[in-house]
């Protein structure tokens, strides 16, 4: 159950996008611990993410919502206390690219204007990357402090094709001024790189791979760490701002070599 410390609205919450690793563990975990869930998934006209949850589906609830239909986000947050917020790309347009910044930025947009419409909503936990914070143009003299506190550099990510860090960053920033001005609680865990059987060596975030493990910020998060972590700050009232969310810092030969061993497929024996 969710402690008693934490005083919500309901015991009801949305998690979307639903349908992606971290928001269908989400939805399982907070199944387990006793929250009613709204699992809002992209229009793939599927629960195929849920057939193999290991707890009481018996307060789960799908929702079709698409995050570029503000009715369709609105209907998936009535009745809630708080959403866990993850981008997905949309299935017509899963690569990122100069143009995906534009779309996560409306989808950003939307859900933190419906969650300014539901006035039983009590905090947003918005996920973000770590690439919202590391990238920046004067990498040669690094700041000792980089933390939270720091945002990526729009400008550089730019001129170096991150498109990945760029679309985070500017989604971020849009909820952020958006929360701000409609005085949404919001939260925002900025996640390292997500280690989990779906990696592949083309996953967006590793663009810039080699310059962050010069840089030492080449940060990693297990996907369990990285859902505990997203409840936490969902249940603690005394959490705000940004947290940088990680358990591993590649930063030595045996680390990239394991690394490498995971994106690399096992050799079919002949």
């Amino acid at each position: 159950m969710a402690p008693a410390s934490v005083n919500h609205s309901s015991n009801t919450v949305c998690v979307m996008d639903a349908s992606g690793p971290i928001g269908s563990s989400l939805v399982e975990r907070l199944l387990q611990r006793g929250y009613t869930v709204h699992a809002a998934v992209q229009n793939h006209g599927e629960d195929q993410p849920f057939k193999g949850l290991s707890c009481d589906k018996k307060k789960l609830k799908i929702f079709q919502s698409d995050p570029f239909d503000y009715h369709s986000i609105v209907d998936a947050l009535k009745g809630c206390s708080g959403l866990f917020y993850t981008f997905e790309p949309p299935q017509d347009k899963p690569i990122y690219d100069e143009f995906m910044a534009e779309v996560e930025v409306r989808a950003a947009h939307n859900v933190l204007e419906a969650c300014a419409q539901t006035n039983t909503i009590d905090k947003v936990v918005f996920t973000s990357s770590a690439t919202a914070i590391v990238w920046r143009d004067d990498r040669k003299s690094p700041p000792s402090d980089l933390d939270e506190r720091q945002w990526s550099d729009i400008n550089f990510c730019r001129k170096f094709k991150l498109w990945y860090a760029l679309s985070k960053t500017l989604a971020e920033k849009t909820a952020w001024a958006l929360a701000m001005d409609r005085g949404v609680n919001m939260v925002c865990v900025n996640g390292g790189l997500l280690m989990d059987s779906q990696l592949l060596i083309t996953n967006p975030y590793l663009k810039g791979a080699a310059e962050m493990y010069e840089d030492g910020v080449f940060v990693t998060v297990d996907l369990n760490f990285l859902v505990d972590a997203h409840i936490c700050v969902f249940e603690d009232i005394s959490s705000y701002g940004r947290y940088l969310c990680f358990n591993r810092v590649m930063n030595g030969i045996e680390d990239t070599m394991e690394f490498a061993k995971k994106l690399t497929p096992t050799s079919a024996t002949t």
